[in-house]
Formats: C-alpha cells, sequence, structure tokens
C-alpha cells in the first residue's frame, strides 16, 4: 500500500498549493481597490475555491491515513 502513501501525499500537496493560491487572489482582491459589492463577488468565489481546496488536501490526508493503516 506504499502506493497509497505517495498518491495521498501528492493529492494532499495539490490541495495545498490550492490553499496557497486562494491567499494569493484574496490579497490580490484586496489590493485592487475594488468597489464593495465587487470585492464581496470576488472573495465569495475564494471562499469556494478554498474549500474545495481543503477538501481535496482532506482526502489525500485520508489516502495518506488509509496507506498507513492497510500497509
Amino acid at each position: 500500500m506504499e502506493w497509497l502513501i505517495w498518491i495521498g501525499a501528492a493529492i494532499s500537496l495539490a490541495g495545498v498549493g490550492g490553499l496557497v493560491w486562494c491567499i494569493w487572489l484574496a490579497l490580490a482582491a484586496r489590493r485592487s481597490n475594488l468597489p464593495d459589492a465587487e470585492m464581496r463577488q470576488r472573495l465569495q468565489h475564494v471562499v469556494v475555491l478554498n474549500l474545495a481546496a481543503l477538501g481535496i488536501s482532506a482526502i489525500g490526508l485520508m489516502c495518506v491515513v488509509g496507506g498507513i493503516l492497510f500497509g
């Protein structure tokens, strides 16, 4: 089950990369000095991406734990 650990680590790393991307998008939105309504819309989009990245990272961690338990 070593392959499951490596696949899970790669998935988890992709999720962490998505979280870093969300941070970058939020900082870019903050620097752009947008009107309030447009800022809310952009940040709502970032929240959706953030939750997706967090879910992907959690799935990767579950794969790692599963690989350790079954291995």
